[in-house]
């Protein structure tokens, strides 16, 4: 039976898009990214250059989340992955498995940019039969 850090690295693979967060001058900051689940558990993001964002979490601790909420399961779960981020290159095959980059963001044409990220921790949170009108109308 797999462990729950095995089964949310699993999930992680699942899905392709989730959220980057961190601090911007002690102030917390979230963006939307493209993630890559390499061996071991290793992420890579990929995320719009022209915010800015990869100078301020390169180096930094970040907090990743992807989620199935939204997808009509009738069971909803969440993985967070804390670890350091530190600026990369991906090499050609991981950069084929993104697939197409985003045509613009806001408006601009998309960046992209690429964090590497090492897990130090990995949770996942699962709920069980969750209505779906509830996740949809939560505020």
């Amino acid at each position: 039976m797999p462990t729950d850090h095995h089964r949310a690295i699993e999930l992680l693979g699942r899905t392709r898009y989730g959220r980057v967060s961190a601090s911007r001058r002690a102030l917390p900051f979230t963006t939307v990214t493209r993630h890559l689940v390499l061996d071991g558990g290793r992420l890579i993001l990929r995320l719009h250059g022209g915010y800015g964002y990869h100078r301020a979490l390169d180096g930094s601790v970040v907090a990743y989340e992807a989620d199935n909420v939204g997808s009509g399961a009738p069971d909803t779960w969440s993985v967070q992955v804390i670890g350091t981020a530190r600026v990369t290159v991906p090499d050609s095959a991981e950069r084929e498995r993104f697939g197409r980059t985003p045509r613009l963001a806001d408006g601009v044409p998309f960046d992209p940019v690429f964090l590497r990220v090492e897990p130090e921790f990995v949770t996942l949170h699962h709920l069980t039969e969750a209505p779906a009108a509830d996740l949809a109308h939560s505020g």
